[in-house]
């Protein structure tokens, strides 16, 4: 390999490849997926740092077909953290997953066309403790973005009534999501349960608009709150992922006054290129910070 490929991160080399492969069919190179990923990882390990992360692999590209890696590959390099975790609570086989506590892994994953990053809701040293709790927020045409917006608005309100902070995203694609920072002791059988309560309150206040069960046939132009992602074994897409679409789109933290004027039909769906969104990093900073670092107390139900 030509030594240009070659560079450096955190101490160790690394050797890129293929980097004029278009992954996008917009022309999004993989060179430029790698250069997004080494930028804004800095921000991004804050939510990476000692997760079990799921890889989603785009080889030939986003229009080509993809597979879900959840064991880390044999290739990798000896500095790569992998943390087995067991396949179910009855089970003693284990999955080794990657865990991304580096800037060089995060590019190293990038040179994988790992272009989507999903680490489970728990860190490697206790995976039956969520650190969140969340709700993706689906939206079923002709519903869209300004919908999903505004149920997180109602969500948002069911929470602080319980004195609850939260703080949505972008899925990247066409819903919001929308955490719930604990980082405490809890358990899945206490945030699942939970989450399910909201989802049906709304879904019963304001049946013409939301629904909280998964059945296609029920979802036409409402929003589906996902409360079944609070599970030891799912995983959301990261903040500051990329995902894979026509187009170079990123998970991306919002304000709730963003949230607020696309509930009001006040601006285009959001929705954010790579550039944009290291941009509004330098401008605001990680707007997520708080769900790593601020501790809730999720009431008794």
């Amino acid at each position: 390999m030509a030594a240009a490929n070659q560079v450096e991160v955190d101490g160790h080399l690394l050797q890129l490849s293929n980097l004029d492969k278009p992954l996008y069919p917009s022309g999004f190179t993989k060179a430029e997926v790698i250069d997004y990923y080494a930028r804004v990882a800095p921000a991004m390990l804050t939510h990476l740092r000692g997760r079990p992360l799921t890889l989603k692999r785009y080889p030939n590209g986003t229009t080509a077909p993809f597979f879900y890696e959840k064991n880390c590959p044999r290739h990798r390099p000896e500095w790569v953290r992998v943390v087995d975790v067991p396949r179910r609570d009855d089970s003693s086989e284990t999955i080794g997953y990657c865990v991304a506590d580096e800037v060089a892994t995060v590019v190293w994953l990038a040179n994988l066309a790992a272009i989507e990053l999903h680490p489970l809701l728990a860190r490697a040293e206790d995976v039956g403790c969520p650190t969140v709790m969340v709700f993706d927020l689906d939206p079923g045409p002709p519903a869209g973005m300004a919908e999903c917006a505004a149920v997180a608005c109602e969500i948002r309100t069911t929470l602080a009534a319980w004195g609850l902070d939260s703080y949505p995203k972008t899925s990247g694609s066409k819903g919001i999501q929308l955490y719930v920072p604990i980082n405490a002791p809890t358990s899945y059988e206490v945030t699942k349960p939970l989450a399910h309560r909201v989802a049906a309150q709304l879904a019963k206040a304001h049946p013409e608009r939301v629904v909280e069960r998964m059945d296609k046939a029920l979802r036409q132009g409402k929003v589906l709150i996902d409360w079944s992602q609070n599970h030891p074994t799912k995983t959301t897409v990261c903040a500051y992922s990329l995902r894979a679409l026509d187009e170079p789109r990123v998970s991306t933290p919002l304000t709730w006054p963003e949230v607020e004027d696309q509930a009001g039909g006040h601006q285009p769906p959001l929705a954010f290129r790579p550039a944009e969104v290291l941009a509004r990093l330098d401008a605001q900073g990680d707007l997520f910070a708080p769900v790593a670092e601020q501790r809730q107390a999720l009431p008794e139900m």
